[in-house]
Formats: C-alpha cells, sequence, structure tokens
C-alpha cells in the first residue's frame, strides 16, 4: 500500500474513533471520496491530497457531513491552502448549511492549528491533536509531542547554517530580500538559501513577491527558533577563579584582546548590561572563538565539573558572534540582542522571563520602528 494511502486509512480510523466517543452521535457513515461526494471532483495529486467524508447524526437530531481533506503534511502553507479549498466547495453545495469542513494530516502543529481556527475549519492528526467546533459538538485537545515524526525538505530551518539566513532576516524584518543576497550575505549557498526560502513560506514564516522574500510574523519565528536552540549546543566549559564577576569578565576581555580572539558576554553576565531584569547571579558567562582549555589555561582559571563562576562557550556558528557590540558601562563585547534571547530563553534559571524582558524592552520597540518605517 502506497504511504500516503495508508495515512489516509488511519486519518479515516482516527476520526471514526473520535466521533462515535461523542454521547449521542448515530448513523455514522464514512465514505471515501472515490465513491462520490463533493470532494470527488477536486482530488489532484494522490500523494498530496485525499479525503472523506463523514454522515450521521448529531446528538441535537440534525443530519451532518463533516467534509475532511487529507494532507501528506501538515506544513502551515499546506494547511491554509486546504483551508481555502474546503470552504470554496462546501460554499458550492446547495447542502452548505450541513457541512463542516475539517483538515487532517500526519501532524497539525500549533501554527496549523490556529490558520484552521482563524477559518473556521476543524482539524486532526495523528498525535491527538483536534478540534471540531459545529452544532452542539464541541472537541478540542492539544498534545505536545509529534509522535508521527514527517520526512522534511530541510534537516531543520534552525541548524546552524540554515539559521544564518533566519538571523539575518530577523535583523531586519521590514527588508525584502532576494535570494542571491540572502546567500551572499548568510555565506551559504545558493541552495541552500532557496531551500531555506521554501521553507520558511511552507511554514507560512514569509510571503513571497515579485521583490523577493519577507518575514510575516518575526514574533512567531524567534519564538519557534528559540524553541529549537539551547546554548548548551555550543561547545562549553565551566570553570573556577577567584575574583567578582566583573572583574573576571574584565580578564578575558583583555586576554581576547591581546590575542586577537572574539569574544561576547553572554545569558545574566549580558542581559544585566543590556535590560536587567534578574539579580543575584554569580556566575559569568562568554562566548569565546577559541580552545576553551587553552583559555583557561591562559588565565589561570580552574576547569571544574561543579560550582563553576564562569561559563566558557565556543560558537557552533560563527554568526553567533555577529553583531556583537559594547555596553554604556562596559567597553568589552556583548552578544547582539537576538543571539542574547536565544541564549537567555534556554537557561531554566529565570532566563525565560529575562528573554521576555528583554524582547519587550529592546526587540519588539526595534521591529516596530523598522515596520513602521515601512508602513
Amino acid at each position: 500500500m502506497p504511504e500516503y494511502q495508508g495515512q489516509k486509512q488511519e486519518l479515516e480510523t482516527a476520526f471514526e474513533n473520535l466521533i462515535k466517543q461523542v454521547p449521542g452521535i448515530s448513523d455514522v457513515r464514512i465514505e471515501s471520496t472515490s465513491n462520490g461526494g463533493i470532494l470527488a471532483a477536486d482530488i489532484d495529486q494522490p500523494d498530496q491530497l485525499h479525503g472523506f467524508e463523514a454522515a450521521f447524526v448529531t446528538p441535537s437530531n440534525e443530519k451532518w457531513i463533516v467534509c475532511v481533506l487529507t494532507r501528506a503534511s501538515g506544513e502551515p502553507r499546506l494547511i491554509r491552502e486546504s483551508c481555502a479549498r474546503l470552504l470554496a466547495l462546501i460554499n458550492k453545495s446547495p447542502e452548505r448549511d450541513k457541512l463542516y469542513p475539517v483538515v487532517a494530516a500526519t501532524y497539525i502543529s500549533k501554527r496549523s492549528a490556529e490558520i484552521c481556527k482563524e477559518m473556521n475549519v476543524g482539524y486532526l492528526d495523528l498525535s491527538g491533536n483536534c478540534r471540531f467546533a459545529f452544532d452542539s459538538i464541541f472537541i478540542e485537545r492539544e498534545v505536545m509531542e509529534n509522535r508521527k515524526v514527517e520526512k522534511r525538505p530541510l534537516r531543520s530551518l534552525f541548524s546552524p547554517k540554515s539559521s544564518r539566513v533566519v538571523r539575518i532576516m530577523l535583523g531586519d524584518p521590514s527588508r525584502v530580500w532576494q535570494v542571491q543576497d540572502l546567500s551572499e550575505t548568510a555565506e551559504i549557498s545558493i541552495g541552500l538559501a532557496s531551500k531555506v526560502k521554501q521553507k520558511l513560506l511552507d511554514l507560512d514564516f514569509a510571503m513571497a513577491s515579485s521583490g523577493g522574500l519577507k518575514l510575516k510574523e518575526p514574533e512567531d519565528v524567534l519564538h519557534e527558533w528559540s524553541r529549537e536552540y539551547s546554548y548548551k549546543d555550543n561547545e562549553s566549559l565551566g570553570c573556577y577563579a577567584p575574583g567578582g564577576m566583573h572583574e573576571l569578565e574584565s580578564q578575558l576581555q583583555n586576554y581576547c584582546q591581546l590575542k586577537n580572539i572574539s569574544y561576547a558576554l553572554t545569558l545574566f553576565s549580558a542581559s544585566n548590561r543590556i535590560a536587567p531584569f534578574v539579580r543575584g547571579i554569580s556566575m559569568s558567562s562568554a562566548f569565546v572563538d577559541a580552545d576553551l582549555d587553552q583559555v583557561a589555561k591562559d588565565l589561570g582559571w580552574k576547569p571544574v565539573p561543579s560550582g563553576a563562576n564562569f561559563l566558557l562557550l565556543k560558537p557552533l556558528d560563527e554568526f553567533i558572534l555577529r553583531d556583537t557590540r559594547t555596553s554604556k558601562d562596559w567597553t568589552g563585547m556583548v552578544v547582539s540582542d537576538l543571539q542574547l534571547y536565544l541564549d537567555l530563553a534556554s537557561h531554566k534559571t529565570r532566563g525565560q522571563e529575562a528573554a521576555e524582558f528583554l524582547f519587550e524592552q529592546k526587540i519588539r520597540p526595534r521591529w516596530k520602528a523598522k515596520l513602521g518605517d515601512t508602513g
């Protein structure tokens, strides 16, 4: 059996099991689009789009038909297209007042679910996520874990190289980009830049026009990136050295300047200088683009498995140190606001609170100003 037929059968079974759990539902009949119905004439590529219709009597003794389009992928762009197609088909039917549209896929992400809600379309996936709201029926379930991992054309939008494009576009959400410009600025191949562009479109994070590519919802993109990223993904070395935080940070600054090594403070060392929120921090943190063991040795700092008061991080990609800057009360380097947000958001000890404070104080106002300039 082809993969798409197996998925369609699983979705039919999942729908049937769910709808039969509703008290008062009766006379349930499920038919594939191959047997007729309003969807039958609109099926195009079978491995991309299929469907079925379920007729039954609701608890209020009304006859309803649920029209379900099943997609091989639940990516937001495809879900939006499916919702629009379903609504157009239903609006042509004389029985439209008793027809309810539903899209079904292996996995419906939170963003795809929001699109369905906005368009008043139900949804269902194989992880258990669903929402139906019609007649006297209301069912809504949210499952955080994707139990059915989909094959994706790009390993991850937020892998080190691919995320360079995201970083650049988030730097100025008002700008419209050509793929060639993204490739050159991100220092990646045209091929990878094109794949990232397509992924952004598939996820409904960006829109394409004759002028190029532009982000639609930069806050959503940053949030999704923060869910995929952790500062712990970088090579790290915890050290102990006598002295206060500022004293040790100055030691690192002088050392890196002398050795011509790229570096920048991050986590609470940076946030306390850029957007102070958390007090009582006793450990400094910094990215250093060098051999961490050698740095610690040269500084006379002792690597320790616990009890560290300085965390050295080696950036997994050079763009982590893109757009570093100084702060008002310190001449050393600090990571960009975007990088600081990502690092803080992945820190369990009050990091997410500090990240949101940074976003509201620094990132959102800057984005608002840039987007306001473009109308």
